[in-house]
């Protein structure tokens, strides 16, 4: 078996419109590191980091459905932690602003952290939080 301690978790994402979700991504503060085009122009792979998140961007390249949301959530998607409290509310705003649908708009919650969640414009789900994953109690 091989040493698993290096290993890294990296999520992805197909788009109708990558062009589209490139742009909003940015607008909530991710950069594009690289982006490689097919013969037709379409956003065959992109990477995107914001600190030290990377997350990877594609054209769907096939029909598929996303999880509809059923009250504040669809299930499942994908959480940023960002350190400090307002930084939830700015990221909230910026991101319904460019086109994102309010699914939890900022508030503090009964385990003492501040939250937010949004559908992107295609519907993939996103929550921002001060809550840090991983440590211990």
């Amino acid at each position: 078996m091989s040493d698993r301690a290096g290993a890294r978790l990296h999520a992805y994402l197909g788009y109708d419109d990558p062009d589209a979700a490139l742009e909003w991504l940015t607008a909530v503060g991710f950069e594009v590191t690289t982006r490689q085009d097919g013969p037709d122009g379409s956003v065959v792979h992109a990477e995107v980091r914001m600190g030290e998140i990377v997350l990877m961007i594609a054209s769907a390249d096939r029909d598929h459905t996303i999880a509809p949301l059923r009250g504040t959530s669809s299930g499942s998607g994908l959480y940023v932690f960002l350190p400090e409290a307002p930084d939830v509310d700015d990221w909230y705003r910026r991101a319904v602003d460019a086109g994102a649908r309010d699914a939890i708009a900022p508030e503090n919650t009964p385990w003492g952290s501040r939250r937010a969640r949004v559908l992107d414009p295609e519907g993939h789900e996103w929550s921002v939080g001060d809550y840090r994953p991983g440590r211990t109690w």
